[in-house]
């Protein structure tokens, strides 16, 4: 097994057989608060898609084909792929108040409510028209995702980092340290002190032996 998989299975949350997933991360305060212990809330079914069927991605660009924002495109910033949602930046949204006390109001603000993945659809960036994609291979044996309605391949988005660095476009500066030098070895392993590394480089001769010490 590959040490990633390892990790990621050792990084993985367990949750109850009846935990409600929401929007909010299973460790989270929030959702402790909306999964109490020994609440038991009603069944959520939804429709199980496999890892490598999964067609929509954070980057794509999708339109909404029911709700109040139909026909409107907008970019997936989230996926919740326990519940088959997606949120679009600043579409499908709902007003509330945050941050309520005894003599404060709270915070009046916009925010996006999920959308299931049967409301939304992926669009040809050829086009600009909402269609349905499927997995094929190319003859070099990479997968993609190609439109049904045209053919053409739509490429996924790049990975971008929460400090918005993208790494696949990622160039180095002139204070950057290159992979060449950073995987370079430098240190050469030795079984000599500390204080015999250096009397050695300085060209010290000991001829005094040190007491002999024992553990046991």
């Amino acid at each position: 097994m590959r040490l990633t998989a390892l990790l990621a299975m050792a990084a993985r949350v367990m949750v109850p057989a009846d935990y409600r997933y929401a929007t909010s991360r299973p460790w989270s305060i929030a959702a402790k608060r909306i999964n109490p212990p020994g609440k038991k809330r009603r069944k959520v079914f939804v429709e199980p898609i496999a890892h490598e069927d999964w067609s929509v991605f954070r980057g794509d660009t999708v339109e909404i084909l029911s709700g109040k924002d139909r026909g409107k495109q907008g970019k997936v910033v989230q996926v919740f792929r326990n519940r088959n949602w997606v949120i679009l930046e600043g579409l499908n949204t709902h007003y509330r108040y945050i941050g309520k006390s005894a003599d404060y109001r709270g915070t009046y603000i916009a925010s996006e409510a999920p959308l299931l993945l049967k409301d939304i659809a992926l669009v040809d960036p050829s086009d600009r028209i909402p269609t349905q994609v499927e997995w094929r291979y190319t003859e070099e044996g990479e997968k993609v995702r190609v439109s049904v309605r045209t053919g053409r391949i739509i490429p996924k988005p790049l990975f971008q980092r929460k400090d918005g660095i993208v790494t696949q476009q990622w160039k180095d500066g002139p204070k950057d340290t290159s992979p060449e030098d950073a995987l370079e070895k430098t240190y050469m392993a030795s079984l000599k002190t500390l204080e015999e590394e250096v009397m050695e480089k300085l060209g010290i001769q000991e001829t005094r032996r040190q007491r002999k010490s024992f553990w046991y």
